[in-house]
């Protein structure tokens, strides 16, 4: 059965941003990288908010035509490309190609496309992720931890009312300080 999966990069302090919307501390190397293309590389869909989409529409496309641009960087760029997304939007009018637009979350028709996907879906953007949280949609978080202390900038979980249990299937830690922690959700039944 396919699953709805997240993967976010924090500083150890919990931000998924600086103060100035900046991520220019991801440590993200060839190895971290090439993890994460041959993660991605067997999703079924990225399922994205608009501010994620039109950033990663933005570069990724055309990133391999860039002759600095080799190894895991141009790679990448064919996973982007290769791979459906699912754009959630309520201002957006249109998407790129191999891309949907949808603009509610709306929980049945979001398992929906689980099920017809070829893979695990990959859902990122703060606040789709945290519609999706709300919903009980994200079946695992793959929580990338960077060696950095930011003292502030954007948290990535939000305050909530609902407590949410979660089991710890993997953890992985790369060259360059990265800890990736993978946690599956407990659900009760």
């Amino acid at each position: 059965m396919n699953r709805i999966v997240t993967s976010i990069s924090l500083s150890l302090d919990g931000f998924f941003e600086g103060p100035d919307h900046d991520i220019d501390w991801h440590t993200v190397d060839e190895e971290v990288h090439q993890h994460f293309n041959d993660y991605f590389r067997t999703m079924g869909g990225f399922v994205e908010g608009r501010v994620t989409y039109e950033l990663m529409e933005e570069f990724w496309p055309t990133a391999d035509q860039d002759p600095d641009s080799e190894g895991p960087m141009a790679e990448f760029a064919g996973i982007w490309r290769d791979t459906p997304k699912f754009v959630f939007s309520r201002t957006l009018e249109s998407v790129g190609p191999n891309a949907t637009l949808l603009h509610e979350v709306d929980p049945e028709q979001v398992r929906g496309l689980r099920d017809a996907a070829s893979g695990d879906l990959a859902v990122g953007g703060a606040d789709l992720l945290e519609s999706f949280r709300r919903a009980d949609l994200i079946d695992e978080y793959r929580i990338y931890v960077h060696p950095v202390i930011l003292g502030r900038g954007r948290r990535f979980f939000r305050d909530s009312e609902d407590r949410q249990l979660l089991r710890l299937v993997e953890t992985r830690t790369f060259g360059n300080g990265v800890a990736m922690l993978r946690y599956e959700t407990v659900r009760a039944g």
